[in-house]
């Protein structure tokens, strides 16, 4: 009864399609869930996002939960998500991925989790990282170590959303910094992040985790452009 008085005055809407949700769903109507542009890459053993990066950063396995579309649901979702405070989603995609991946064999082995990193003032602006709590889902799933404290960012960028494709891709040159490096000596780190474009800033992450000893690296992002 409750429940139901609080959802007449703050109704609860999916944030992909933004219609009201039923009592029974959370962050994402079903509907959308059925719609969403899934990959499977992880399912398929499909390269795309190691042919992103191909010539440029050495991946063990690669994956991305949705196809990016603009103006499309998964575009919203990531907006909200970014933009609109609404952290939560993060956690619903990496419950959503992390459940996939603990079935495969490639991913049983992940030692480490490590999300790409805001910069201080960014993160201090915004409250929260976006992928922290995807990471940190997709980390239970797989029963590794979630570490935020590895990989800083030390340049303070500005939004990448509407820069053209050469401006990010030479934009993310020199921009993160290892700390506590022996946390992941010989360790088989997964990377995560929202969205795989270029590849420029999970490649500059990749440059600079390289610095570790033995390492293995594979990716993990809600979507691929």
């Amino acid at each position: 009864m409750l429940k139901s008085i609080i959802n007449l005055f703050f109704p609860k809407v999916c944030y992909a399609c933004h219609n009201l949700l039923n009592d029974n769903e959370d962050t994402i109507c079903m509907n959308c869930r059925h719609d969403l542009p899934i990959t499977n890459f992880h399912f398929d053993n499909n390269d795309s996002v190691a042919k992103v990066l191909y010539g440029r950063a050495k991946i063990e396995n690669g994956t991305a939960l949705f196809r990016f579309e603009k103006k499309g649901n998964v575009q919203r979702l990531i907006h909200n998500l970014k933009y609109k405070d609404h952290e939560h989603i993060g956690f619903v995609l990496g419950n959503w991925l992390g459940g996939e991946l603990k079935t495969l064999e490639s991913y049983k082995n992940i030692d480490v989790v490590i999300p790409v990193p805001l910069h201080k003032n960014k993160l201090k602006k915004r409250g929260y990282n976006q992928v922290a709590l995807f990471g940190q889902q997709v980390a239970e799933a797989l029963n590794a170590d979630y570490l935020d404290d590895v990989l800083v960012k030390v340049t303070n960028t500005k939004s990448q959303v509407n820069k053209k494709r050469l401006a990010r891709w030479t934009n993310s040159d020199e921009l993160f910094t290892l700390k506590n490096i022996e946390a992941i000596d010989n360790k088989h780190i997964l990377v995560v992040d929202d969205i795989i474009t270029t590849g420029a800033t999970l490649e500059a992450c990749i440059s600079v985790l390289n610095q570790a000893k033995n390492i293995k690296i594979s990716i993990a992002t809600m979507a691929i452009a």
